[in-house]
């Protein structure tokens, strides 16, 4: 599909058409799984949650909300990779509840077992609630970050979603891990 397709079904689904955005869900699938994919692939990120629900769900998330505040590809991206980080922490924080017993009375048998589960979910809100305060102090750092991390962007679709250079990216990628993994050590 051209640019100017994804233009024009941007500029209807600001408007509220709901065939638009589901036109622009399936016309942009291969790169949003690509997006889920590079995310949830690899073992390393400790989550139950597969690509095609992250997809639906940001579908679902989308959908509910009836208009798009987005103007091009790279914000739509941009703002897909924010829907895929807030579903990716909720879902985490619905498994860490849910190991913990969710609404039923806590009592602590053996602690031993509590330190041999994965600390993946652990580590997603963690990453998440450093990544809010990063934001505090340096927003655009935060969104590197976000599109990055979440999203699975390449430097080039950052730059352009924020309208810097490919190098400011690669900056703000390094300080931000930096500022980041200080504050996961705290």
């Amino acid at each position: 599909m051209a640019t100017g397709d994804i233009t024009e079904l941007l500029r209807q689904a600001r408007g509220g058409d709901e065939a638009a955005i589901d036109a622009l869900f399936s016309e942009l699938y291969p790169e949003l799984r690509r997006m889920a994919h590079a995310r949830l692939a690899g073992g390393g990120r400790h989550t139950l949650l597969e690509t095609a629900v992250l997809i639906n769900e940001c579908y679902l998330k989308f959908a509910a909300a009836g208009r798009l505040a987005v103007n091009d590809r790279a914000h739509f991206l941009a703002y897909t990779s924010r829907a895929m980080r807030s579903i990716i922490v909720d879902f985490a924080r619905g498994r860490l509840r849910e190991r913990r017993g969710g609404d039923a009375a806590h009592v602590t048998l053996n602690t031993e077992l509590a330190q041999g589960l994965p600390a993946g979910d652990e580590q997603i809100v963690s990453v998440h609630e450093a990544l809010d305060a990063l934001a505090q102090r340096e927003p655009r750092l935060a969104q590197v970050v976000e599109m990055r991390y979440f999203g699975g962007l390449s430097e080039q679709e950052i730059a352009a979603a924020l309208d810097v250079t490919d190098r400011t990216v690669r900056r703000d990628w390094e300080k931000a891990r930096l500022l980041l993994a200080d504050a996961l050590r705290a």
